[in-house]
């Protein structure tokens, strides 16, 4: 493999030939004020002697970055089911849109994916480009819960702290339950519980002590009480279970997903490695262009950490259910090995659940949820997720916004000369090869050569993505013909995927390509290719022969 690069910057006539007139004014408030502001707060980047040193030197009012780096994803549901709050999700800044198969029907999941899709076309027709944004599939998972109460679906018991009542795996038990015994859906529970296990039911509001077992049934002292529902979870933290790792539910969800033709499947509940070869199973090879991000919500899926995410295409920090199976305080101490162990080999991670959460109510958000998002983007996150906030909230679009405007504030701040230089070392440390090195050096010249994008045209996302494990400062303008590989892309730090037409149908021409690529990027308000911009070209239509140069327009 060989490669080319030209490190002196530079003014190109045949660059500045390609450059689109641009009208500046149409360009965002957000860009425009940050122009502005930059007179006023100098940004320090630097050197730094030590993390203490950074953190000090740190404006809180320095300019954010006119776009997010990060990717946001939102969950659809009664508040966003449809293509005229979509297209102004998209319009805020969402890149992925998440169907949550925990709820909902077929029929409500499709006219979702219909939605979703006429959302993504007007907003096409309305800027004159594609505009790429990724379906995923959420998995329910393999999990554990309650039968139905007596009476209806609706019904409620009041069960008592100190009471005591008896959980069953018989099935005549199925649709009889009270505030004395209730169902369980796991017949080896007796088998694996002790005394003195905790056992928690509905998202942990409902807490139970194993008192005793029998052959089908569990005795247990209820430690908090409160309103129990029907079917409703059961977490057993602390204890292995052996539930199979794809539900009969989620292969016929699974199914769905492939003749939807979804871009990504969320699976939950991920236990081993294992889980992941038999989702691919059941993919089949109609699915098998299908990204799968594990969800990590258990110990076990802790204690194989490392394994999994060797297996998976990405990985999700679902905090939710491992708050319950883990303790709260190990909840952040998680989320940042977890992620520290995907940024180390270059596995997309998302952060997720409860990160806006009063915004489900209120227009603002908590000042500790605003810290969430942002020390997600200081752990190293490629997306941060909206859940309820999005899918049953009052505010979808004011969420969206302001975690675009926290993720972009944070990530104009960080000190990327350590980012980039740990990634080196681990890598020089590791197995380095040809298209790492070269993906190093073209974050490396980007960052000193203070380039406004890296606009690279590839047939795969290889290359792309490796220079996303590098966190360079701006943009990385994937050009590519391929509008799945371009969807896919959303869930990396950094990547703007474009799809020229003209790459569609089988052009390589770089020249071309890169014309194209570029009047995208003004509408599609990337970079204000209106002014005096550096940008770092990378020709990477041959992977034996990948050419970056550095190049500044007048």
């Amino acid at each position: 493999m060989t490669f080319i690069s030209r490190f002196a910057i530079r003014t190109s006539a045949t660059l500045q030939m390609l450059l689109p007139r641009v009208d500046s004014a149409k360009f965002s408030n957000t860009a425009n004020s940050k122009n502005e502001n930059k007179s006023e707060v100098v940004l320090d980047r630097g050197p730094f002697s030590s993390q203490l040193d950074y953190q000090s030197r740190i404006k809180f009012n320095s300019p954010a970055l006119g776009y997010p780096l990060s990717g946001i994803i939102c969950t659809i549901g009664p508040a966003s089911n449809n293509e005229k709050v979509m297209l102004k999700l998209i319009e805020a800044g969402m890149r992925v849109v998440r169907l949550n198969f925990s709820h909902g029907s077929y029929e409500e999941h499709y006219a979702a994916i219909q939605a979703a899709r006429e959302a993504i076309m007007a907003y096409t027709r309305k800027i004159g480009v594609y505009k790429p944004v990724a379906i995923a599939l959420d998995t329910k998972g393999p999990e554990i819960r309650t039968g139905q109460l007596s009476g209806s679906e609706t019904a409620e018991v009041d069960i008592k702290q100190g009471d005591q009542i008896k959980l069953s795996t018989q099935k005549d038990m199925e649709t009889k339950g009270s505030k004395d015994s209730i169902y369980v859906d796991y017949k080896q529970l007796p088998k694996i519980v002790k005394k003195g296990n905790l056992i928690f039911i509905d998202d942990g509001q409902i807490s139970l002590r194993v008192k005793e077992m029998t052959d089908s049934e569990v005795t247990c002292e209820i430690v908090n009480g409160g309103k129990l529902g029907s079917r409703k979870g059961v977490n057993l933290p602390g204890i292995p279970v052996d539930l199979p790792s794809v539900s009969e539910k989620d292969k016929k969800d699974l199914l769905f997903g492939v003749e939807n033709d979804v871009d990504m499947i969320f699976a939950s509940f991920i236990r081993n490695a294992e889980a992941i070869k038999d989702i691919r199973e059941v993919l089949g090879p109609n699915g098998k262009h299908i990204k799968i991000i594990s969800k990590i919500e258990n110990q076990q899926g802790m204690h194989n950490i490392d394994d999994i995410i060797n297996a998976s295409d990405g990985i999700m920090v679902a905090r939710g259910d491992l708050g319950i199976e883990i303790l709260t305080e190990e909840v952040v101490l998680a989320q940042k090995a977890i992620i520290a162990k995907c940024n180390k080999v270059g596995k997309p991670v998302i952060c997720a659940t409860q990160m806006l959460d009063s915004m489900q109510g209120r227009p603002r958000p908590t000042r500790a949820e605003a810290s969430d998002v942002a020390n997600a983007i200081f752990d190293g996150a490629d997306c941060v997720m909206l859940s309820g906030e999005t899918a049953k909230g009052k505010y979808p679009m004011e969420c969206v916004k302001c975690m675009a405007k926290i993720c972009a504030k944070v990530e104009n701040v960080l000190w990327y000369d350590r980012l980039q230089n740990e990634v080196r070392s681990y890598m020089k440390s590791s197995s380095p090869d040809n298209i790492s090195a070269i993906a190093a050096g073209i974050s490396e010249i980007a960052s000193t050569g203070e380039a406004s994008a890296i606009v690279i045209a590839s047939p795969c996302p290889i290359v792309p993505n490796l220079i996303s494990q590098f966190r360079p400062r701006c943009p990385i303008v994937f050009l590519t013909g391929e509008r799945r590989v371009a969807r896919q892309s959303n869930i990396y730090r950094g990547i703007y995927p474009i799809v020229p037409e003209i790459m569609s149908h089988g052009c390589e021409d770089f020249k071309s390509i890169l014309a194209i690529g570029l009047q995208n990027m003004a509408k599609m308000k990337i970079v204000d290719l209106s002014k005096p911009t550096t940008l770092m070209i990378v020709n990477a239509l041959q992977a034996e022969r990948i050419i970056f140069r550095l190049m500044f327009t007048k």
